[in-house]
């Protein structure tokens, strides 16, 4: 759960980005924009579990300082003056990277000072793990926070980036991606432009990380490199071309392969072959690439039996080493191994399959007020609506048909004290006589309908405190697994074979974080709804990195700040489908408001609050279904529905 603050102050977390194959075809796929004939470049990264976390708020200056606890003694400040900045960050150091994000925010943004405080810092420096871009995505994000600039993560990133660059950094645009937050993902990089695909994770992987307590000269390194590009002109240019272009393409296509399959002996293999590729095509282009301690540690015969395969990390050098362990008892050896005889502390790094979603929860607590006088005898979730196959069935038995189906194997229907009797009717024994006069078809449904009863289990909630109270009160019910949320006043109809919540399932089982179902909405209508802004991490547009979300916003400010570009550049808009994975994120969030007493004098506790919070983390995902969803709210959308669902 989140640490409490006070109301003017924010907390801040951004992790380290381990590059687990592609290094250095991050600036290198950047010289496409001068010679075409180069290849995009390509790259397998992950959010490490490491970090730094942080406290900011509004000040006059900007002040840059360590808690007292972490005893480090770092302090730094400067005028929001952005030719003093810009003058900073061309000082060399740690800070040069901070005034270098600074003074970009200062000419492009309408800001203020701030004050920020590290208050834990786990992640190592000048490891190969990414710090200074962490520390610069940081920045721009306590900026963008503070004074609510509506900057995207992509926004972010973009500061990020040109802050680094102004402090003599000559990284290309992978180290960003700790922005994101996220497991395993396939980057490419084709001039300015960068595509980004999560990866379904099949086994678990143990990554240990070393630092090889050892020194690199990582912008002797990246001179020495960038001398290849952008017209090769001579063996080692061309090498060094070919093992970051076609070579590196090869390796992480088999790469992307091992991990989906879940095949972590294949991935170790391939991470010596990796390393054997950079020493024989790249390391003769620069003497820091020689690295006798990375080697000789890659070599040691007592770590052999421990490993499926190990590289280097980051810019290769002396710097770090990533080993991928046979499994949890061997990473633990490996890393007593690394301490007690070469003295070299370690990090380990877990990917692991997205927990596959069994539960799923479903509120009926609402009154029914807009479907006013028919809720005085049924339930709003009973009305009846025919389904595909023709049978006039209640709205809740159709979404819980698609649910048993779709694989969720126990429900929890949120309801108000007095709903149990009317919903545990539908699920009532037939007495022999109705059951006779059934036709054999039926039958067979009376039979599945008592069997559904058996996946549910009921949760009161005694006070209507609003959806996200709804979905707070299942917290014991998740217990710490991700779930699936629909609407009980929603009917969905999908467009494939496959049903709409098993598409959102499955996108989680891709993405491995929160998702929420998403559809496209015209402008006139966002002031209805819960609108998302992203960017599109799937070359279908399938998949979206959610980095806004505003419930109900006006048409303006929709307008300026939530439209998503197509590929056509045009903008379109989009609101929640009304499904979701929620996963334990979440209800941290939701015990955080509900904690704040902000329901306390009677107002509501949104779910959408809870989202943000999880989307300023960079982890919600944005998914649209190949299906259609219907509101039976209110008596139109009722109509429609009646009218239109099952219809193709």
């Amino acid at each position: 759960m989140e640490k409490q603050i006070p109301e003017e102050m924010i907390n801040l977390f951004v992790p380290g980005r381990l590059c687990l194959f592609g290094e250095h075809s991050d600036w290198a796929g950047m010289y496409r924009t001068i010679n075409h004939d180069i290849e995009k470049g390509l790259a397998i990264v992950t959010s490490t579990e490491m970090g730094i976390y942080a406290m900011a708020e509004k000040a006059d200056l900007f002040i840059m300082e360590s808690s007292p606890e972490l005893q480090e003694n770092e302090f730094w400040t400067c005028e929001m003056d952005s030719e003093k900045l810009l003058l900073a960050a061309q000082q060399g150091g740690f800070f040069s990277y901070v005034a270098g994000v600074v003074s970009y925010m200062c000419e492009n943004y309408a800001i203020g000072g701030a004050k920020i405080t590290i208050v834990k810092r786990d992640l190592p420096m000048k490891s190969g793990l990414s710090s200074s871009a962490a520390i610069c995505v940081l920045i721009s994000r306590a900026f963008n926070r503070l004074y609510h600039l509506n900057m995207s993560i992509t926004d972010e990133i973009e500061a990020a980036f040109i802050g680094e660059q102004r402090a003599g950094s000559h990284c290309g645009r992978m180290d960003q991606s700790c922005a994101y937050r996220a497991g395993p993902m396939l980057m490419e990089f084709d001039g300015m432009e960068v595509g980004i695909e999560p990866l379904k994770v099949g086994a678990t992987f143990h990554l240990v990380i070393a630092n090889l307590m050892s020194s690199k000269d990582t912008i002797k390194i990246l001179t020495d490199l960038n001398s290849a590009y952008p017209f090769a002109e001579s063996e080692f240019a061309e090498k060094v071309q070919q093992a970051l272009g076609e070579r590196n393409k090869q390796i992480i296509s088999a790469a992307v392969r091992y991990i989906e399959e879940g095949n972590p002996e294949e991935l170790g293999k391939l991470m010596d072959e990796a390393q054997k590729v950079f020493d024989e095509m790249v390391m003769p282009i620069s003497p820091e690439l020689k690295a006798p301690i990375l080697h000789s540690v890659l070599n040691d015969p007592n770590i052999k039996k421990w490993v499926y395969g190990g590289k280097g990390v980051g810019s290769q050098g002396d710097g770090s080493v990533q080993f991928l362990a046979k499994g949890e008892k061997e990473s633990e050896a490996l890393r007593k191994y690394l301490w007690d005889e070469k003295r070299m502390p370690s990090y380990k790094h877990t990917i692991t399959q997205a927990r596959q979603v069994t539960k799923a929860v479903i509120p009926l607590a609402g009154l029914g007020t807009r479907l006013f006088p028919a809720t005085r005898v049924l339930k709003k979730s009973l009305m009846p609506l025919v389904d595909t196959d023709g049978i006039l069935k209640p709205l809740l038995l159709i979404l819980l048909d698609r649910v048993i189906a779709s694989g969720i194997r126990e429900i929890a229907l949120v309801v108000g004290k007095d709903d149990i009797k009317d919903i545990e009717h539908l699920f009532a024994p037939l007495d022999a006589e109705m059951l006779n006069l059934l036709s054999p078809e039926k039958q067979l449904m009376a039979a599945r309908i008592a069997e559904i009863r058996k996946h549910i289990s009921f949760v009161i909630q005694t006070e209507r405190k609003g959806f996200g109270h709804a979905v707070w009160l299942t917290r014991s019910f998740a217990d710490n697994d991700p779930v699936l949320l629909l609407l009980g006043d929603f009917v969905y109809q999908s467009f494939i074979d496959k049903s709409c919540c098993k598409q959102v399932m499955d996108a989680y089982t891709q993405s491995g974080r929160t998702v929420i179902s998403i559809s496209e909405i015209p402008l006139n209508k966002v002031t209805d709804y819960g609108v998302i802004h992203g960017k599109w991490i799937t070359k279908n547009r399938s998949l979206m990195l959610v980095d806004n979300m505003v419930e109900k916003p006006e048409t303006l400010y929709a307008k300026k700040y939530l439209g998503v570009c197509d590929k056509f550049e045009e903008k379109n808009y989009y609101a929640t489908f009304g499904q979701y994975i929620i996963t334990p994120e979440v209800y941290d969030a939701l015990e955080t408001e509900i904690q704040s007493g902000d329901a306390s004098d009677g107002r509501e506790i949104n779910l959408t609050n809870a989202l943000v919070k999880v989307c300023h983390k960079g982890g919600l995902i944005g998914f649209l279904p190949k299906g259609r969803a219907f509101d039976i709210g209110n008596p139109d959308a009722y109509r429609e529905a009646m009218s239109c669902f099952g219809k193709s």
